[in-house]
């Protein structure tokens, strides 16, 4: 939350120099306060995980968040249908409502070609409807790539081999709020078999590119006004997440290999250390407060 002072203080230049957010008495007398409606489109399998993880992300600010939750028509193998019918609603009977955000989730569909997913061409409405719906549309890792490519054109590419671990992130534009509070260096969990190329990023006039890995590519860039941002890793992953995948692929018999600085001493049977959960709350308050709260009108309508 701001830090609100008369607007003549000296103290208040120096403050927003340090990029630090300050509001005066004038702005703050005519701010009108209500909860934000935040909607989630749950494309991850295991809903019920996600939607704690999320949850959880959301919850470490002073705002009060009112959330809704979406899924597509895609009949869900992991998640009970009493579930999804009695806390999802499909974007048929949502589409007519007015949101401060939207979070677009990850999904276990990447290895696909998106035109080949079969809630494509719904996503593809949902992602134009947020454009006159939705203050600010926050995408995750497959959510990320599916909105880079369908805003702008941003193919795609096939890795090697998995891109999977905690890995060295460094801030790129400080001054932007989305990453105030951060340090020069931060690390992330990322887990996918895909990337969108840093060059074609770095190179669309359309993006700004917040934090980068020399390994990992770019994690998180936006939109300059904020009403698209896209998150290539995953944040809000639970301590063990990585460690279930892990034991879940081996379990299957596919090929994976151990996620990086992860385990202490690369041993799986010891308990991974939480490395993120700070620039998480942070990552999360910051797009809350910045790119929702400040700037959503009072009636969504």
């Amino acid at each position: 939350m701001p830090i609100k002072v008369q607007a003549e203080l000296p103290a208040k230049d120096i403050l927003e120099n340090e990029n630090i957010f300050v509001m005066d008495e004038n702005r703050a007398l005519h701010q009108e306060i209500r909860p934000l409606k935040i909607c989630i489109l749950n494309l991850m399998p295991l809903k019920e995980e996600t939607e704690l993880q999320l949850l959880r992300a959301l919850s470490n600010t002073p705002l009060q968040v009112d959330v809704e939750f979406m899924k597509t028509g895609h009949v869900s193998q992991n998640t009970s249908a009493n579930h999804l019918n009695r806390f999802y609603s499909t974007f048929e009977e949502l589409k007519h409502n007015k949101y401060d955000g939207l979070i677009i989730t990850g999904a276990p569909v990447e290895q696909m070609e998106f035109e080949e997913v079969d809630y494509w061409e719904e996503l593809c409405e949902i992602m134009e409807w947020s454009k006159t719906n939705v203050t600010s549309t926050f995408h995750i890792c497959w959510g990320a790539q599916a909105g880079l490519y369908y805003h702008f054109h941003l193919p795609k590419i096939q890795l090697p081999e998995k891109l999977f671990g905690i890995f060295e992130h460094k801030v790129m534009n400080r001054k932007i709020p989305l990453v105030r509070g951060f340090d020069d260096y931060f690390l992330a969990p990322n887990s996918r078999h895909t990337t969108v190329s840093a060059k074609a990023i770095h190179q669309c006039e359309d993006l700004v590119v917040l934090a980068e890995s020399e390994e990992a590519g770019v994690l998180l860039c936006m939109t300059p006004d904020g009403k698209q941002i896209f998150v290539m890793g995953h944040l809000e992953y639970d301590r063990v997440t990585l460690q279930k995948e892990y034991e879940r692929d081996l379990s299957k018999g596919l090929p994976i290999g151990l996620p990086k600085n992860y385990f202490p001493n690369d041993d799986p049977t010891q308990r991974p250390h939480l490395q993120w959960r700070s620039h998480s709350n942070n990552l999360y308050s910051n797009w809350l407060n910045y790119y929702v709260y400040q700037v959503t009108p009072y009636d969504l309508s």
